[in-house]
């Protein structure tokens, strides 16, 4: 296990080591990768914008956050919750302090959701926002290149652009009722055949009142 990547010391008390434990054993090595890398960047993105937060709860909410994409997490509740529930389970077992648990089901949770995560604790939204550059890199510029690289040589991407949309597309094909509202619902039209996802017009239009 790497110690320190870009100049960010990966937390190593037990309780970090045994969720990293636990992502590594239940992940493919392609989402394994993905949470180390988006915990270093919420790390360099927390400093650049001279947040106060705990690390240790930052990377244990970053670590686990897909917990929910694998096969033995994963449930009938969208994967951001079900990743979040795991994580709450996984906490309460090691006796966690309840607001670290919170924190933690929150930064797991609300990791895909724009425009409200980056409003949350600082630990919510670095995660949201560590994780953002790793999938689609918003905020990369505030990295820089030298340590985007890095961190990339320390935890290779091993195809992830393409490796983690076919993982997204196996989410909406056994789970197309999680795709509403958010952006599952974006990589079923492109890559689902015949996938139609109801949508708030549907549901307005639906609702048993005569206007």
């Amino acid at each position: 296990m790497i110690s320190e990547v870009a100049g960010v010391r990966l937390p190593d008390s037990k309780l970090a080591r045994e969720a990293t434990e636990l992502v590594r054993d239940v992940s493919t090595p392609l989402v394994y990768h993905h949470a180390l890398r988006s915990y270093v960047f919420a790390e360099l993105l927390g400093r650049t914008r001279g947040l106060v937060y705990d690390s240790e709860v930052l990377y244990l909410g970053t670590v686990m956050h897909d917990l929910g994409l694998t096969e033995r997490f994963a449930g009938t509740e969208r994967f951001e919750v079900d990743g979040a529930n795991a994580a709450r389970d996984f906490l309460v077992r090691h006796d966690a302090p309840k607001e670290t648990v919170a924190r933690v089901w929150d930064a797991v949770a609300l990791h895909t959701s724009l425009g409200i995560a980056a409003h949350k604790e600082p630990e919510v939204a670095l995660a949201h926002l560590g994780i953002g550059v790793d999938v689609v890199g918003i905020g990369a510029e505030h990295i820089g290149r030298e340590r985007l690289e890095a961190v990339a040589a320390a935890f290779p991407r091993l195809g992830f652009k393409q490796s983690f949309l076919h993982v997204l597309v196996g989410v909406v094909q056994k789970k197309p009722h999680t795709t509403v509202g958010n952006f599952l619902s974006d990589v079923g039209r492109r890559h689902v055949p015949g996938f139609h996802p109801g949508d708030f017009c549907d549901l307005l239009v639906g609702a048993p009142f005569t206007e």
